[in-house]
């Protein structure tokens, strides 16, 4: 009888374990499932406690520890003329950040992501994800050159939830992913939040310096490297 139970608790354990391959890769979704919860229960006491430092350890912690080094799921948006696109799609390494219409960006973030894109649009793909319906998205896109591909998800169309839940309400927006060729994630970042009243020109420098940055220590750096055989193995503790 002992047997019988302890093969039935190891079965379902397992079951509930979030799935790694033979490589040792783990999806992000199954990251997510793992570390959130622990995670947004010491933030939401943190921000509670107007603790603001020790929210951002909490998600600098989550993302550089036990995100990164997962593998972006294949998740699939639309474009501007309707059409499925997936993640998979993409070849190069993904310069990924999830926006919404409603998030007002610095006011040299624009300008500065969109010179990056095309600066470095033959090694890079620059795909820029908004939570909302087709024709805001539209009329937003026009703020982006024609190196980003502007993509969407309409939550009232009741599709896309997978998307919506995994990359929206997990880590807030606008939140930013790097991806080497393979999808793995190299980083996850917040943008960049610079001081009230300073010039255009500033903020252009201070989100030029920090989007570069990432492409040049989490791109860049692993594509000319080569990312085989160098997969992070996440710990599941």
């Amino acid at each position: 009888m002992k047997k019988i139970l302890l093969v039935f608790l190891l079965f379902f354990s397992i079951k509930g374990w979030p799935q790694q391959n033979e490589n040792n890769e783990i999806s992000f979704s199954k990251a997510l499932a793992l570390h959130l919860p622990s995670y947004k229960k010491k933030a939401e006491k943190a921000y509670r406690l107007r603790n603001f430092n020790e929210a951002k350890v909490l998600f600098d912690s989550l993302v550089n520890y036990k995100l990164a080094g997962s593998f972006m799921d294949d998740f699939g948006f639309k474009n501007l003329k309707g059409k499925e696109i997936y993640l998979s799609k993409f070849k190069k390494p993904v310069y990924l950040l999830t926006y919404a219409s409603w998030h007002i960006p610095g006011k040299g973030e624009l300008p500065a992501l969109n010179e990056l894109a095309k600066k470095y649009s033959n090694e890079i793909d620059f795909v820029v994800v908004f939570w909302d319906d087709k024709k805001t998205v539209k009329n937003l896109s026009k703020k982006f050159n024609h190196y980003i591909s502007v993509l969407y998800v309409d939550e009232t169309e009741n599709e896309g939830a997978f998307a919506v839940k995994q990359l929206k309400h997990s880590l807030g927006l606008p939140t930013c992913f790097l991806l080497n060729e393979e999808k793995q994630i190299m980083k996850i970042k917040r943008s960049v939040f610079h001081p009230y009243g300073i010039s255009k020109k500033e903020s252009f420098d201070m989100n030029y310096e920090a989007i570069e940055e990432g492409i040049a220590n989490h791109l860049l750096k692993q594509k000319s490297e080569g990312s085989n055989g160098n997969h992070l193995a996440l710990s599941p503790e």
